[in-house]
């Protein structure tokens, strides 16, 4: 079998192809942005209305 060379990756420039390359890198989706939200929104309730209490009712009679 003859090996045949393959060919290397292109190493052209921008300014040699005409066309310059936008790289858009982990664009975060609108349905991940508004998970975040939603679990943001939950914590900050979740702190105020039952962490709070329960530490104020700890920290005066501990177990």
């Amino acid at each position: 079998m003859s090996e045949q060379l393959l060919p290397g990756p292109d190493q052209s420039t921008p300014e040699q192809e005409h066309v310059y390359h936008y790289y858009r890198g982990n664009e975060i989706p609108w349905y991940v942005r508004v998970i975040w939200l939603g679990f943001w929104i939950f914590t900050v309730v979740y702190i105020l209305r039952y962490f709070f209490p329960a530490m104020q009712t700890e920290l005066v009679l501990p177990p």
